[in-house]
């Protein structure tokens, strides 16, 4: 049976369902908010407008979704991996040096992608294994476990009761509307339990409504348009510093297909094809350097919304895109938007990053991996320790992060290690004799 026809009963609303439109619309809005902190805190970090990365990510999350056919529930929004090389080129030659960077390195991707399409991805299910793959997904969600912490606890640079006790309150407030109650409710669990935990942010005192109140109802985002917002100069070394970072980006990218590839039983390595999923990350990148936002990526986060919710519908994505779009020209939804405390975000990604860890796990249930075989111990041990602890490889201004890290030595362990360890083999043939 094609993909097209085929169904997962255990969704909700399966890939290709629409579901009503003001179901739609919450749930859209559901995964907005997810992806919202994360987007626009790159930019924040980086000096880049946030409302730009803010419609890059809603353009490029539809660039994504045209490349692939409409077939992959994705979101994308701004990369994490590139603010250090970012935040240095804007100290010395301002956005039009990452402009030229983040091209670049969605450029990387649509060669890699065409290259992928000539040759095929069936070395994808050789070299990505399910003992590979589980504990990489593990290491998805459990890489960002301190973040979450982080965001939960700390106000700045100290430990807050108040903030753990928001972030706690908004845990166990989505906890209720995804256990108890029944119907949409339970669907829409994530912004039920995100507004629970704002509202006690507020009792607290803990949000601030200065930047709400003075912003504007309308704002139209300062573009940085290249070649047209400022004159047209190579950055050599920008290109060359940002454009191998790429590289990094697509171990993540891949291990977020296959995430997605498990929560809706289906395997878009074959359909749409890699190449697709590829090419439609590379020429999102290349769009945002070309309005003015930073490089995009594929987000957890939203997955983690995908297994929460059990509802899988490009629709419900693509409204997401949509409305982030609208909302980068909103001024005062943007800022109310933003006032979203940390605690607040934190508590909700202690059950988004979780149910991507769980949901590695249940890659190795689902095939029986047996653990009692010493290369699927060490393979997984390999893949959790490096990847969990945040072991990384810097050279110079590149760096490979631990996720990335974490997918090469997992594939060379998987490749190099035998079937079985010598010392099995020679006790099965002790046993033969005997």
């Amino acid at each position: 049976m094609s993909q097209s026809n085929f169904h997962n009963d255990d969704a909700i609303f399966d890939v290709y369902e629409r579901p009503p439109l003001g179901e739609g619309i919450l749930l859209s809005l559901q995964h907005m908010f997810a992806m919202f902190g994360s987007t626009v805190l790159v930019p924040i970090l980086v000096g880049i407008n946030p409302s730009i990365a803010l419609m890059a990510s809603g353009v490029g999350t539809l660039v994504h979704m045209i490349c692939t056919k409409f077939k992959i529930p994705a979101y994308l929004g701004s990369s994490f991996a590139f603010i250090a090389t970012m935040q240095a080129l804007m100290k010395t030659d301002g956005y039009p040096a990452i402009a030229q960077g983040a091209i670049a390195s969605g450029l990387v991707y649509v060669i890699v992608a065409f290259i992928i399409h000539k040759v095929g991805s069936a070395w994808v299910s050789k070299v990505l294994p399910p003992i590979v793959v589980g504990p990489i997904v593990m290491v998805i969600g459990l890489s960002l476990a301190t973040t979450a912490s982080n965001d939960a606890m700390m106000h700045g640079t100290h430990y807050d009761l108040n903030y753990f006790a928001v972030a706690i309150f908004t845990l166990l407030a989505t906890l209720i509307f995804q256990m108890y109650f029944k119907g949409f409710a339970s669907l829409i669990a994530i912004m039920l339990g995100l507004i629970c935990g704002y509202l006690l942010a507020c009792l607290l005192g803990i949000v601030d409504f200065t930047p709400v109140l003075k912003a504007s109802w309308i704002s139209i985002p300062s573009f940085e348009v290249l070649g047209l917002s400022y004159s047209f100069k190579w950055y050599p070394a920008a290109i060359l510093t940002m454009a191998p970072i790429a590289f990094v980006t697509m171990t993540e990218h891949m291990g977020h297909i296959m995430v997605i590839d498990s929560l809706t039983k289906r395997d878009f390595f074959k359909d749409p094809g890699l190449h697709r999923t590829m090419l439609g990350d590379g020429l999102s990148t290349i769009v945002a350097g070309f309005i003015g936002g930073p490089p995009t990526t594929s987000y957890g986060e939203n997955i983690g919304v995908l297994a929460m919710t059990k509802v899988h519908s490009v629709w419900v994505l693509a409204g997401a895109a949509c409305f982030a779009i609208v909302f980068s020209f909103i001024g005062k939804v943007s800022a109310l938007i933003q006032s979203i405390p940390t605690p607040v975000i934190g508590g909700i990604s202690f059950l988004l990053f979780g149910t991507i860890a769980a949901n590695g796990l249940k890659i190795l249930v689902d095939h029986q991996i047996d653990f009692s075989e010493k290369r699927n111990m060490l393979i997984a041990s390999i893949i959790l320790v490096i990847g969990i602890g945040g072991a990384y490889l810097q050279i110079r201004d590149f760096q490979l992060t631990s996720v990335a890290l974490s997918t090469i030595f997992g594939m060379l362990a998987n490749w190099l290690l035998p079937k079985r360890a010598a010392s099995d083999v020679a006790l099965d043939a002790k046993k033969a004799q005997n």
